[in-house]
């Protein structure tokens, strides 16, 4: 079942925090519909539903992302992000240039392996460009966490925004996405880059 617009009573906790009040807004992508849920502090989530592949969405007119379905009311960083993928995938070289939406995600606060290695990668390995889970976890500080690094990347709430899909294998391999369900998609996001 998809789930699509305002989504009322969804709410997260953060530690120290009050809860927020999530919105969810649906885009329609060359790799199927994207969920992109937020509040007013930052992107929550984006999920990708991989309900079509993106196969058959290739030969169509130039690729786009537009907004499916939306809130009344939309967050400026909500807004921000969905201009953000907006530029990902019809002139992928320009989205680099654009302001990222802040986030608001536990995963993503303080200082924990998880949310080093994310902000690590986010920051440091730039679009086109790909880095081995080895190398990655020399970047965060601890080359022996390789199997962590592969942890944080199955755990990253913002994929494309933080982009996992250029982590790869030592040996030159891709590597799974979204657990082994998304082989196809990385694979795809990677040639993207490159054009």
């Amino acid at each position: 079942m998809v789930a699509k617009g305002f989504i009322q009573g969804s709410e997260m906790k953060k530690q120290g925090e009050s809860q927020c009040t999530q919105k969810t807004i649906s885009l329609l992508s060359p790799l199927g519909t994207i969920q992109v849920s937020g509040c007013e502090n930052g992107v929550h989530t984006i999920q990708i539903l991989m309900d079509v592949a993106p196969a058959e969405r290739s030969g169509e007119a130039p690729l786009s992302c537009v907004v499916n379905d939306s809130p009344a009311e939309t967050s400026p960083e909500l807004q921000r992000c969905v201009e953000w993928l907006q530029a990902y995938f019809s002139e992928p070289q320009t989205a680099g240039s654009l302001p990222l939406p802040a986030f608001h995600h536990p995963a993503l606060q303080g200082d924990a392996f998880t949310s080093r290695v994310l902000h690590v990668l986010l920051k440091d390995v730039k679009f086109g460009e790909t880095v081995s889970y080895k190398r990655l976890a020399e970047m965060a500080g601890n080359p022996r966490a390789v199997r962590a690094v592969g942890g944080a990347m199955r755990r990253n709430p913002v994929p494309l925004l933080i982009p996992c899909h250029r982590v790869i294998s030592s040996s030159g391999q891709s590597g799974p996405y979204m657990s082994g369900k998304g082989d196809h998609l990385k694979q795809w996001l990677l040639t993207h880059e490159r054009q």
